[in-house]
């Protein structure tokens, strides 16, 4: 099956480019409200689920016994900027559990933020693990470990203690298959896991309204979430399309990119989720995408959806500040 073109971008009035792709949208229940593409291949969701690998963080206790609040739960969900904030508050998280960034196991990254970066190369410094843009992720798996009385060294293998919790959470929540045969390697060396699209949006749609759920997950899911809209730049950082759209509706959208096209997002007032993969892998095209599929699932009139299709649908401009082009969703997602 051909995936449908989802994006187009255009030039001196002709198309330009196309991204074909494919997206689902269901409720906590687990029923479909819409998809479009062949959305039972198998996807690597890579960083869209991070506030799923988050969960033993709060449900073990450890968030509560290191005194985590609103930021330190968004940054472990996070794939942020490497601004000095986000950097800082990484290695604040591991000296509350008595580490510091040499227990990090993510590799060393320049900051994905520029002015971060030359700020960084200015004052003659090195990258260090902690601008790694899933440094608070992997914070949060050292913290876990020390709360738990597990040795944090080797935490990033597939047979480590941490990575078998975060793949049965995985499991139990989504209900797809989390094994080795369907294992790769993310690009902060943890397992990334293919599933089809349905299955990571029903478990965030579950985290979003609690279906299904023992009360100790459905609190800690809703607290997650809620944490991350709260504290938007803390997930990704200045600019980011993430923080953008979450700060657009305050309290009422949960977005969170991963790499090579994918995007998840929650509604949680209308209790659905959004699972979502451009093919080429191109993110400016993801992020139309979900900013189209939150703004369709709100109701006619309501200001948020009239923002999300201005930033589905853009000018694009040159380094001269001159309209050349656009970049839009096509009716396959209107």
């Amino acid at each position: 099956m051909t995936n449908p073109i989802v994006v187009e971008v255009s030039r001196g009035g002709r198309v330009e480019s196309r991204h074909r792709g494919s997206a689902v949208v269901v409720d906590g229940d687990g029923k479909t409200l819409f998809s479009i593409g062949d959305v039972d291949v198998p996807v690597f969701p890579r960083s869209a689920v991070k506030a799923m690998q988050a969960l033993p963080l709060v449900e073990s206790g450890a968030a509560d016994a290191l005194g985590f609040g609103d930021r330190e739960l968004a940054l472990a969900c996070a794939s942020h900027s490497g601004e000095q904030r986000h950097a800082q508050l990484a290695e604040t998280m591991l000296a509350s559990a008595g580490c510091d960034l040499t227990a990090l196991e993510c590799g060393c990254q320049w900051p994905m933020d520029q002015k971060a970066t030359i700020a960084l190369a200015k004052s003659g410094q090195e990258p260090t693990s902690l601008y790694n843009n899933c440094s608070g992720k992997h914070a949060g798996f050292v913290c876990t470990a020390c709360h738990l009385g597990i040795n944090p060294s080797g935490y990033i293998n597939y047979d480590h203690a941490i990575q078998t919790m975060i793949r049965d959470t995985m499991g139990e929540l989504t209900g797809a298959h989390f094994a080795v045969d369907n294992c790769g390697t993310d690009g902060c060396s943890i397992p990334t896991y293919a599933v089809p699209l349905p299955a990571i949006a029903h478990g965030f749609a579950r985290m979003a309204t609690g279906n299904g759920l023992q009360p100790i997950r459905a609190q800690a899911s809703k607290r997650i979430i809620s944490a991350c809209m709260n504290a938007p730049e803390f997930v990704a950082g200045s600019g980011r399309a993430c923080t953008r759209l979450m700060k657009t509706a305050p309290g009422r959208l949960f977005a969170k990119t991963g790499a090579e096209g994918v995007f998840c997002a929650v509604l949680p007032d209308e209790g659905l989720a959004i699972a979502l993969k451009c093919d080429d892998g191109t993110t400016r095209a993801a992020e139309a995408m979900v900013a189209a599929l939150c703004g369709r699932f709100l109701k006619a009139g309501d200001e948020v959806r009239h923002k999300l299709h201005q930033q589905a649908n853009r000018n694009l401009r040159n380094w001269n500040a001159m309209d050349v082009g656009t970049i839009g969703v096509t009716q396959a997602l209107v």
